[in-house]
């Protein structure tokens, strides 16, 4: 059935074939070369088999786009269809030649017409869905509430216009062989096929002709890529795989949690003994690691970060995707100066003349510098618009650090790390951060902890308890079971410490045998780690491990317990820790407490009539992914009844406290503990629980700010679940207990059960 016609078509698409496969194996060599420029990291190798299962787990099972579930499903059947109809493309090479061509061996297998059939019209189905929701969330209806904003959308457009051609060619080919004979198949085996083949004539030359569009349509797509090495929503479909198989974690968890060591040349630097050559954190693009540039190269400009981060939904400038945009666009720039096929001047140029471009205005207002070229070769990494920076400094210190970017991220892209490594580099060697965190660091240094205060306050809060707490005086005694860690918040903020009391008296009352560290007790250093000064955090954490194996000193692993009530404590005594030296087995109190109502050594029996709503810490939920705990002591109180945030455990709101923005003035757009003190506001509560004492610092003047414009009701408190629970615990009948209270003025009512706010209170 060869003629003229497919002679034709046939030696145009084996002459295209070349050229593309030329252009692309050119594209893949210069991109492996420019991401090989990137500093070493050793970490990411091993062990095989679970990064594999990762791999496969991620891919197939499409577990982080089915976060999303229309979404992931449709992008489910245009992922498989991709790679899974690959085939389709080879026969079809045969069919410009010969419309009656199939597969070898596979030739008209039933089993894989129907997987064809199937997988192709779920491809045109699923793309067309995934073009509708790019244009219901696109930016000129949303605005900059769309996920889409900054995005690239020409682009996205071109890769969705492909897939969908692709998709409508496949089903094609297939039903012009049944309409005009050539396959016998039975129908059973292609039935979207035999459908359209209805309305379709007998036309061998035309099936030559579609099979010659699906080639030309894919091997297009494939040279325009390969020209443009920067283009995310395409290069995801390959660089998916090796980012996802390379992520931080080999148990396949996402890079949350600790941060990682700061490394030069992939080694952990020495602060007692640096190199001379050492790099402190990210001040050029080529001081990324090559797994950074990877990232980079994968970002799929989806815009899930976006959608989630608190920074960018209250008006600022830090997008995650943009920050990894700009990123990328900027290395593959520079590329030719990295790589020594360029040279750059010796002076840097005037960057005064950049304008705002469109896909810039979202963010800082910034300009892209298109192309290659000195200016690119001399931009620092972090400065102003004059200065010419690939990233504004109020994108950069407008991260909280809360992880929902890398909690969302379909690819395993690690923002937090890459944002707390240019955070470094400005901390350690350009001295450049917001000036109100210096503040913080000095009282870290002087004082061991960021308000300053004597480290004899410490102890202020055991004078009001009515029990003896026990001091940490040389190594605990044996019937000590664990070391609480009171944490600077605890012991210092008057706020926390009734949750420090409320927990202490519950663990006596549960016959729990602790002691703390009392004025021996310093900060955990994360406020320091997580504005860059990572030198202040080495310090601190060595000098509390010394301390901590003190206590230890004669305890095997798995008798070393620390409580701490503090998530940012227990995400730093825990998991970060272990790099300094210290192997602890650190549990958060809801942790504990909830382990304690299980076993019946703690047990509500007063019911507390109340609505309450919970908000998930950050680095206690996604950070750590205890989500359970809480709401299982919540779930114990008789008379609670609980409603869930809109944006709750791993899509929680962050209260705007966490990447030590705890220390620095919120002077951009909305400030984040308002938006979701209104979100909670919003489910009509009488209490706004949490489990961390930044979040109750936040979510308490958020709604004390409330209170007084008369937008939140005058008995709506904030509390930890301890002190919920402590509440339950009071004898029945006690004031408070049944319609609660405001917490009590008092400095031993914790549990806030004898305010006068209440209507079961005191009365004036």
């Amino acid at each position: 059935m060869t003629g003229p016609l497919q002679i034709v078509l046939g030696t145009i698409s084996a002459l295209f074939l070349i050229v593309a496969v030329v252009f692309a194996y050119r594209a893949v060599r210069a991109m492996v070369r420019i991401i090989r420029t990137g500093q070493p990291d050793a970490t990411r190798h091993g062990p095989v088999g679970p990064r594999l299962k990762t791999l496969a787990v991620e891919s197939l099972g499409h577990t982080r786009m089915l976060k999303w579930s229309a979404i992931g499903a449709a992008h489910w059947f245009v992922f498989v269809g991709f790679y899974g109809l690959f085939l389709t493309l080879v026969e079809a090479f045969g069919e410009v030649w010969n419309p009656a061509f199939h597969l070898p061996l596979i030739g008209e297998w039933s089993l894989w017409n129907l997987f064809v059939d199937v997988i192709g019209a779920g491809t045109v189905l699923g793309i067309l869905y995934l073009i509708y929701r790019r244009q219901k969330d696109h930016p000129r209806r949303q605005g900059r509430t769309s996920r889409f904003a900054g995005s690239n959308e020409g682009r996205g457009y071109f890769v969705e216009a492909v897939v969908l051609t692709v998709g409508i060619c496949i089903l094609l080919i297939r039903a012009l062989k049944v309409s005009s004979g050539l396959t016998e198949a039975p129908t059973w085996s292609h039935p979207v096929s035999s459908l359209l083949a209805t309305v379709l004539p007998d036309s061998p030359d035309l099936l030559s002709v579609v099979a010659f569009v699906k080639i030309v349509v894919s091997l297009a797509w494939l040279v325009v890529v390969s020209r443009i090495l920067n283009m995310g929503v395409a290069w995801h479909r390959f660089s998916a795989f090796f980012n996802i198989y390379w992520k931080r974690n080999d148990d396949g968890s996402v890079a949350l949690g600790p941060l990682q060591p700061m490394t030069s040349n992939g080694k952990p630097i020495d602060f007692e003994d640096p190199g001379e050559d050492d790099v402190f954190g990210r001040g050029k693009i080529e001081d990324f690691t090559w797994k950074g540039m990877l990232d980079f190269t994968t970002c799929t400009e989806c815009g899930r970060c976006q959608s989630q981060c608190p920074a960018w939904n209250t008006g600022k400038p830090l997008s995650p995707k943009m920050v990894i945009m700009d990123l990328r666009d900027h290395l593959y720039a520079k590329a030719p100066y990295l790589l020594g096929e360029k040279t750059a001047s010796e002076t840097a140029p005037d960057y005064d003349v950049l304008k705002p471009s469109d896909e810039q205005v979202w963010a800082s207002g910034y300009a892209r510098i298109e192309g290659t070229n000195d200016a690119q070769a001399h931009r620092p990494l972090v400065g102003t618009l004059e200065e010419g920076g690939v990233i504004d400094p109020d994108v950069l210190w407008s991260c909280t650090n809360c992880g929902a970017c890398v909690e969302q991220c379909p690819v395993d892209i690690e923002h937090v790390d890459h944002i707390e490594d240019m955070r470094r580099y400005q901390v350690l060697i350009e001295s450049n951060f917001p000036s109100e965190a210096g503040v913080m660091l000095r009282n870290l240094e002087n004082r061991g902890n960021p308000w300053g205060v004597s480290p004899s306050t410490r102890e202020d809060w055991i004078k009001d308890m009515d029990f003896e707490v026990r001091m940490a005086d040389g190594p605990l005694p044996y019937d000590v079971e664990y070391l609480f860690w009171v944490g600077c918040a605890g012991a210092i903020d008057d706020r926390a410490k009734k949750v420090t009391k409320a927990v202490a008296e519950l663990l006596h009352t549960a016959g729990v045998e602790f002691a703390v560290l009392g004025s021996g007790e310093t900060c955990s250093g994360d406020p320091a780690r997580r504005m860059g000064n990572e030198f202040v955090f080495q310090m601190m954490a060595q000098e509390n491990v010394e301390t901590l194996n003190g206590v230890f000193e004669g305890r095997v692993p798995g008798t070393r317990k620390i409580v701490t009530t503090c998530p940012h404590c227990f995400n730093s005594l825990g998991r970060e820790y272990p790099q300094v030296g210290g192997e602890y087995e650190v549990v958060h109190h809801t942790q504990l407490l909830s382990q304690l109502v299980e076993e019946g050594r703690l047990t509500p029996v007063t019911p507390v009539d109340r609505k309450v709503t919970y908000h998930d810490p950050c680095f206690l939920g996604r950070h750590n992914k205890v989500y359970t705990p809480p709401r299982e002591i919540l779930d114990s109180v008789q008379g609670l009844s609980t409603q869930e945030m809109h944006r709750c455990k791993d899509r929680g709101f962050c209260c705007g406290a966490g990447g030590a923005r705890m220390w620095m003035e919120e002077k951009i757009g909305k400030r984040i503990n308002v938006e979701r003190t209104e979100e909670a506001l919003g489910l009509d509560p009488d209490v706004i629980s949490t489990a961390c004492p930044f979040c109750i610092t936040m979510l308490s003047d958020a709604l004390t700010s409330k209170k007084q414009n008369g937008e939140a009701a005058e008995h709506v408190e904030v509390l930890d679940v301890s002190q919920i629970l402590l509440r339950s615990m009071a004898p029945a009948g006690t004031p408070g207990t049944e319609h609660g209270a405001e917490i009590g003025t008092a400095d031993d009512d914790v549990a806030g059960t004898g305010s006068a706010a209440t209507g079961h209170g005191p009365q004036a």
